[in-house]
C-alpha cells in the first residue's frame, strides 16, 4: 500500500513539476545561468551579483508557491515535505533545457549539455 501511495506522490509530483510554467523573468534567468533548478525542488540563485532585487523576490515568490505544493502532497501523501520536494527537483532538474545550470545534490552547478 505505501508503494501505490509513493507512485500516486511521484505522479503527482511530476505532474505539478511539468505543468509549473516560471515567469518569464525566471525564465530569462535560467537561460543565462542566473538561477538554476536545484535537487531539493526549489530554485537557487547562481549569481548572487547578476541577479537584482525583483529577480530575487520573484525566486523567493516561485519557492513559497512550491512550498505549499510539496506540503499539501507530503500531507496527501504520508511523505515529508523534503521527500515531496526531492522528488520534483529530480524532476525538474531532469527537465532542465540545454545551457541552463541545475544544482546537483552535492551542491555543485553543472550547465546542462
Amino acid at each position: 500500500m505505501r508503494k501505490i501511495l509513493a507512485i500516486t506522490a511521484i505522479a503527482a509530483i511530476a505532474s505539478i513539476a511539468a505543468a509549473h510554467a516560471a515567469p518569464p523573468i525566471i525564465e530569462a534567468a535560467k537561460a543565462k545561468c542566473i538561477v538554476g533548478e536545484q535537487a531539493d525542488g526549489y530554485l537557487g540563485v547562481i549569481d548572487p551579483v547578476a541577479a537584482d532585487e525583483a529577480l530575487k523576490r520573484e525566486v523567493r515568490s516561485v519557492n513559497q508557491l512550491r512550498k505549499a505544493r510539496f506540503a499539501d502532497l507530503a500531507a496527501q501523501n504520508g511523505i515529508t515535505i523534503e521527500d515531496a520536494a526531492a522528488i520534483a527537483g529530480k524532476r525538474l532538474v531532469e527537465s532542465a533545457t540545454s545551457g541552463q545550470c541545475v544544482r546537483m545534490p552535492d551542491g555543485s552547478w553543472a550547465k546542462q549539455p
